[in-house]
C-alpha cells in the first residue's frame, strides 16, 4: 500500500451511503489521505452541479472527473472549477441519436454540457429529482436534440418501458458508432465522446501529475466504472456490486453503508506513516 500516490473513487454506491451522503467516517479520511500526500479523485457520471454540493457537505477539496471522463473539476477552491471537457461534436451526437431512436423505438434524450442540461419534453416526463439531481418541472427543454450553446459532453438516453441496464445491453450489442456507451446504475444509459471514460479522465490527470497508474487505486461499482478499475494499478469493488465488477477485484470492500471506502483510506494512510523514510 506505501507507494500509492492517487485514490479515485466512485460516488454512488461506493463512496456514497445509500441516502446519497458522504458519512463523518468517510470525509475525515479522504482529508486524512490528503494530507499524507495521497491524491484523492472523485470519478462519477454525475454533472458539475451535483458534484458542487457533495463537496460542500462535506468538505472536499480534491479533483473530481464528471460526466463519466468528460470533465475535469478542481474543487481546490470550494467551487468547481472545469479544468478539462472532451465533447461529442454534433455530427456524431446527431447520428448516434439518429441510430439509436431507429433501433429502439421510442427512446428518448438528453444533452449534457458542462454546465448545461437540454431534455426533450418526453424525456423530462419519465424523470425524477434523483435521476440527475434536477427538478424535472424547471428542466430546460427542447422538441430537436441536439441543440445547445454549450458543446455536449454527454447523451442521456432513456425508454418508458425498458429499464436503463437493459436499453444499454441491447444498444451494445447492436453497436453505435463514434460514441461511447455506458451505464451508472441509473434508469437511463449514457454516451459519450469515443474513447471517454473515467480511465482515460484519470490518465489525463496522472500526466500532469506525473503519477504512475501503477501507483492509482480506484474504487467502483458499475459498468461505467470498469475500464477505471481494469486500467488503475488497483481495482477496489464495494460488497454488493454486480457479479461482473466484483470479478475485477483485487479487493473487495465492505458495503457503501459501511463505510468500505473509509476502512480502507483509513488503513492506507496507516501504512503511509509507517513506511521508512529515505
Amino acid at each position: 500500500m506505501t507507494d500509492i500516490r492517487m485514490f479515485a473513487t466512485d460516488l454512488d454506491g461506493t463512496l456514497l451511503r445509500s441516502d446519497r451522503t458522504v458519512s463523518a467516517r468517510t470525509a475525515a479520511a479522504m482529508a486524512s489521505a490528503q494530507r499524507a500526500g495521497i491524491e484523492v479523485v472523485w470519478a462519477t457520471a454525475r454533472a458539475r452541479h451535483s458534484v458542487r454540493e457533495l463537496a460542500r457537505s462535506c468538505g472536499f477539496r480534491g479533483k473530481a472527473v464528471c460526466a463519466n471522463g468528460a470533465v475535469l473539476l478542481d474543487l481546490a477552491t470550494g467551487e468547481p472549477e472545469i479544468v478539462d471537457t472532451v465533447s461529442i461534436d454534433a455530427e456524431s451526437a446527431g447520428a448516434a441519436m439518429t441510430r439509436l431512436r431507429a433501433l429502439v423505438p421510442g427512446v428518448v434524450f438528453a444533452t449534457v454540457g458542462a454546465t448545461q442540461f437540454v431534455a426533450e419534453p418526453a424525456y423530462a416526463a419519465l424523470c425524477e429529482f434523483a435521476d440527475h439531481h434536477r427538478d424535472p418541472r424547471a428542466m430546460v427543454v427542447s422538441d430537436t436534440l441536439p441543440t445547445q450553446s454549450e458543446p455536449m459532453v454527454k447523451i442521456v438516453a432513456r425508454h418508458p418501458e425498458i429499464p436503463g441496464a437493459d436499453l444499454f445491453r441491447t444498444t451494445a450489442a447492436l453497436g453505435i458508432a463514434g460514441v461511447e456507451l455506458t451505464h451508472s446504475g441509473a434508469p437511463y444509459m449514457e454516451m459519450a465522446a469515443a474513447g471517454v471514460s473515467k480511465a482515460s479522465a484519470l490518465a489525463r490527470l496522472c500526466a500532469i501529475d506525473g503519477i504512475e497508474r501503477s501507483s492509482v487505486v480506484a474504487a467502483g461499482d458499475a459498468p461505467n466504472d470498469i475500464a477505471m478499475l481494469t486500467w488503475a494499478g488497483t481495482a477496489l469493488v464495494p460488497a454488493g456490486a454486480p457479479a461482473e465488477v466484483i470479478a475485477l477485484a483485487d479487493r473487495v470492500l465492505a458495503g457503501n453503508d459501511a463505510d468500505g471506502v473509509a476502512e480502507y483510506l483509513e488503513e492506507l494512510v496507516a501504512s503511509q506513516s509507517r513506511a521508512p523514510r529515505g
